[in-house]
């Protein structure tokens, strides 16, 4: 987990192009809830507010769905991984990089 500060953090909202931010209080413990969980899209604040970083996740699959969007190219197999293993959506259908994870998952 990295710490930043919130002028930092939302100094690189813009050069984001998806993801779920977490903001806690300065020294929390990592078991305490967050002060704000939201979701990024192409460096604008979709969604703020959200009760956790699940809930943060599943509205970013919702939405890249929603809107019909592709995956960024240097993170196309860990979206797909958390797409088709960890939420079992369209599973059926692997590339072979995560059907071979999902192999060794499994073993």
């Amino acid at each position: 987990m990295v710490s930043v500060d919130i002028d930092d953090m939302e100094r690189d909202f813009p050069l984001t192009t998806m993801g779920v931010y977490v903001v806690r209080k300065e020294n929390a413990e990592p078991k305490e809830d967050p002060e704000d969980v939201g979701v990024l899209i192409e460096g604008v604040e979709v969604l703020a507010g959200l009760p956790s970083i699940t809930c943060g996740c599943a509205m970013l699959f919702g939405l890249i769905y929603a809107l019909n969007l592709s995956y960024p190219q240097a993170w196309k197999c860990t979206f797909e991984v958390f797409q088709k293993i960890l939420m079992n959506l369209d599973g059926k259908r692997l590339s072979p990089k995560v059907q071979s994870l999902k192999i060794k998952m499994l073993q």
